[in-house]
């Protein structure tokens, strides 16, 4: 998995396309993930794959413990999930793609692109840029972000329904950190796994939720 990261980013810096720099460089990213995701099974990308494939990167890999540090929240994260009341939940994601926001009672809020159509990821992503602590995105970026802060303006509006309550004693992995740099190339792969509903029907209800 971390070879897919390389080989795009490698890809990428041979045709001048700097990551997240641009919008037209974020977008050239996310065309190459979508390309992936486009080939279906035969690519073998999976939240499952990314997940296993991610053990063998120790670099990534950080403890649930993090979580309860001010480092750890605007990053962004990939872990196995198994949700605490899942036979009273419409669907879930077992592998979330999340920048976390907030604490919350026993873990924490974390906002879960997964459960956003593509073009409402690109847009929100888009207006995330904004607040970034600085534009090296490198290990010393993240976002400044927070719930009160999303709720604040339309133009973060498409973040409700990706808005997750996600228990550290349900995490089933270490958390899997995904560099700046890899952002848009994560966001655009296809490694949401929902349980309980198809990710068609996931979209409709997030495009309810979004127009109220």
């Amino acid at each position: 998995m971390a070879q897919i990261f390389s080989d795009i980013l490698a890809k990428g810096i041979r045709q001048g396309q700097v990551p997240a720099r641009t919008k037209a460089s974020r977008e050239w990213y996310r065309d190459q993930a979508q390309s992936i995701t486009k080939s279906g099974e035969k690519s073998g990308v999976t939240g499952e794959a990314f997940i296993r494939a991610a053990q063998q990167d120790k670099s990534r890999l950080k403890p649930i413990g993090r979580s309860g540090s001010p480092q750890f929240f605007g990053e962004m994260y990939t872990f196995a999930y198994d949700p605490k009341h899942k036979e009273t939940l419409p669907y879930y994601d077992k592998f979330p793609l999340i920048f976390p926001i907030n604490k919350a009672k026993d873990g924490f809020l974390g906002l879960n692109f997964h459960y956003l159509p593509p073009q409402m990821r690109a847009q929100l992503m888009d207006a995330l840029y904004g607040i970034t602590t600085n534009k090296k995105y490198d290990e010393t970026t993240r976002l400044r972000v927070s719930y009160d802060l999303l709720n604040s303006t339309s133009k973060y509006r498409f973040f409700k329904p990706a808005i997750k309550h996600y228990l550290t004693a349900q995490m089933r992995s270490k958390l899997i950190y995904v560099n700046p740099a890899e952002w848009d190339i994560a966001l655009f792969l296809p490694t949401a796994k929902f349980v309980g509903a198809s990710k068609q029907k996931v979209y409709a209800d997030s495009r309810k939720i979004i127009r109220g």
